[in-house]
């Protein structure tokens, strides 16, 4: 176990220097920086872009400010938002606070309705229930995520809230009426989140029950006089569960990410609209900071599952 908790955790942590690597010199190598935009404006002098370059640092060389950004990174500080003069860490804490709930609750609904899915559609293998199931869930799976946002947009703008996370005279009612008017804001991007997840969760767990449920301890189960309720739940739908396992790692760390189309079509005021509006602004600061924390998400939920993973198969350790 220490051997492989040693080269687990040696693994993410290059991934993560690699990462934060890329994501610097990615945003440095596009046309333009953020002195670009402003520069713009009537009247700029070549001095005023000047001036701009030293305030931001851009008129250090790459090197340096690769060596800086380091630095600054090991004592937690990311940075200064080109924007709005933030700290980066401050923006990036509120836009995660905002995409938490959404994204939580969206990947909770999802898993429990596609891993349900998923099951039945295996134990209903080639029966009507099996075909509609998997038909619906390959068609949602075929759905790229904004087409769903869209569709949902246009269907239930008029009867539900489609933008922002509340109401904006929302401070003059009481906490209960708060949370019914940040829950009725919040359903339409969790459903599209949902439609989008439980699809692909479906179909690795119908594909894992199908193929555990021809193994030979399952057959010796069956001839022990185990109720199929049992077998189905306690034996199948566990050793099925570790191709899921990393499906859902990998998902959680892709939503936050993914949730950038989301947060976009319904003026969602988190990381991934805060991104988005970065990208536009180049505000490379908090770029590199969005991204950064989306990779240590992915890296930590990964290792996570690998952990997980030798707790439940021990093979993992051969």
């Amino acid at each position: 176990m220490r051997g492989y908790l040693w080269k687990r955790s040696l693994f993410a942590v290059v991934t993560v220097f690699v990462a934060l690597t890329v994501n610097f010199v990615l945003f440095r190598v596009l046309p333009g920086d953020a002195v670009t935009r402003f520069s713009r404006i009537p009247n700029a002098s070549p001095a005023l872009k000047h001036t701009l370059e030293v305030e931001f640092g851009l008129d250090k060389s790459l090197w340096e400010q690769y060596v800086l950004y380091l630095q600054q990174l090991c004592q937690g500080n990311l940075g200064v938002s080109f924007t709005n003069r933030q700290p980066v860490l401050d923006n990036l804490i509120e836009a995660f606070g905002n995409t938490l709930p959404m994204v939580t609750l969206g990947t909770v609904i999802a898993i429990v309705l596609g891993v349900s899915v998923g099951v039945y559609a295996a134990v209903r293998r080639n029966t009507v229930g099996d075909h509609l199931a998997t038909g619906v869930a390959v068609a949602f799976y075929a759905f790229p995520t904004q087409f769903l946002g869209m569709m949902l947009l246009i269907l239930f703008a008029g009867a539900l809230p489609s933008v922002g996370m509340s109401d904006p005279f929302a401070v003059a009612l009481s906490p209960g009426e708060q949370f019914v008017d940040l829950m009725r804001h919040m359903t339409l991007p969790v459903l599209t989140l949902v439609l989008t997840l439980y699809a692909e969760n479906a179909l690795i767990v119908r594909s894992a029950m199908l193929e555990t449920l021809g193994e030979d301890y399952i057959l010796t189960a069956r001839a022990k006089g185990l109720t199929r309720r049992k077998i189905i739940w306690s034996y199948a739908l566990r050793n099925a569960a570790l191709p899921t396992i990393t499906q859902v790692a990998l998902s959680l760390g892709a939503v936050v990410s993914g949730s950038i189309l989301v947060e976009v079509i319904f003026s969602w005021p988190g990381i991934g609209r805060a991104l988005y509006d970065a990208v536009l602004q180049r505000d490379y600061p908090m770029l590199q900071g969005g991204f950064l924390a989306i990779t240590v998400t992915v890296v930590v939920l990964n290792y996570l599952a690998d952990l997980l993973y030798f707790r439940l198969d021990p093979r993992v350790a051969q």
